[in-house]
């Protein structure tokens, strides 16, 4: 539904951190269904760990957090300018349920539960090849910086 070109327009962070290399389905107010290709190139597998690379948990959250914003914008119409910034506000319930590796494909499933004075809760679960990689309660809220 959106490619890189599109994602690239919407949000603000670029490589090593973006964290989202499309999107598969995308619900307004409702569900996002976004991949992240997991590569051995990523920096972090340099030192977590050398001889057993695996994605660090917080860079699983981060993804999640992205495509969350993604949904955000698509929901509300809204887009980040150079006076905006799309924070994390809190992170709950956060579990690790297997190791991500290079080689896997991350799919990211999002859904909104909801928005109150400009903050958004959301769900988030991580999956690699159907099974359960991450799952955490996200909450977000975008702010001005100027």
């Amino acid at each position: 539904m959106l490619d890189i070109h599109q994602i690239l327009a919407k949000l603000p962070h670029r490589y090593p951190f973006l964290m989202v290399d499309r999107v598969l389905e995308i619900e307004s107010g409702k569900r996002i269904l976004a991949l992240k290709n997991v590569s051995v190139n990523e920096p972090y597998f340099m030192g977590h760990f050398p001889r057993r690379p695996v994605m660090p948990g917080v860079m699983q959250l981060e993804a999640m957090a992205q495509a969350a914003a993604l949904l955000s914008f698509e929901s509300t119409g809204m887009e980040l300018d150079d006076d905006s910034v799309y924070y994390f506000a809190g992170i709950d319930g956060a579990r690790f349920k297997r190791p991500v590796e290079p080689g896997d494909q991350l799919m990211l499933d999002v859904s909104l539960d909801r928005v109150k004075v400009g903050i958004y809760k959301f769900t988030g679960k991580a999956s690699v090849a159907g099974e359960l990689a991450a799952e955490a309660q996200l909450t977000c809220t975008m702010r001005k910086i100027r």
